[in-house]
């Protein structure tokens, strides 16, 4: 097995690992998505996302999850796809897959201290804001890739093929 495939943790080992680091006096950071298909906006996203902190986690939507929000065609890539793709990279510490349509129950579970999403979300739209400041961690914004989009790619995609099909 690949030393990165230990990254994703179910919920219960997530847990265990966020005591380890938050017992070292390290700072947890939390950020979630589809990450349906991994491109240049997440990875930048999540490289300033984990110098926000000490030990990045994503929550990973699962495949039901994406459905839900995103529609019946979604996601392309099945869960353990994302999440083994996501692991491999070098700043995330941890992947934990949820199943719910947000994800405000895996982070009233963990507890970050840093909660992170894009620029894209209001202040008060950010699921899971009030649980992070209440401990007395932060919420941060981060700036998005301007023209870079999961949809955007997936368009680019249907409008070659239909091109080159017509």
């Amino acid at each position: 097995m690949e030393e990165y495939l230990s990254k994703i943790k179910n919920r219960t080992a997530m847990k265990e690992a966020v005591e380890r680091v938050k017992g070292g006096g390290k700072k947890v950071v939390f950020t979630n998505g589809c990450f349906d298909i991994l491109h240049q906006g997440h990875v930048r996203y999540l490289s300033e996302a984990k110098k926000c902190g000490d030990y990045l986690i994503i929550g990973l939507n699962s495949d039901r999850s994406v459905r839900s929000i995103k529609g019946k065609n979604r996601p392309l890539m099945p869960v353990g796809a994302r999440a083994e793709l996501l692991a491999a990279l070098c700043f995330v510490d941890g992947v934990v897959v949820f199943d719910e349509e947000d994800p405000l129950a895996i982070i009233k579970y963990l507890q970050p201290q840093v909660l992170v999403k894009g620029s894209d979300w209001a202040d008060e739209d950010i699921i899971g804001a009030e649980v992070v400041k209440k401990i007395g961690g932060e919420v941060r914004r981060i700036p998005l890739v301007p023209g870079i989009s999961t949809s955007g790619i997936i368009r680019r995609i249907a409008d070659l093929y239909s091109a080159r099909n017509s």
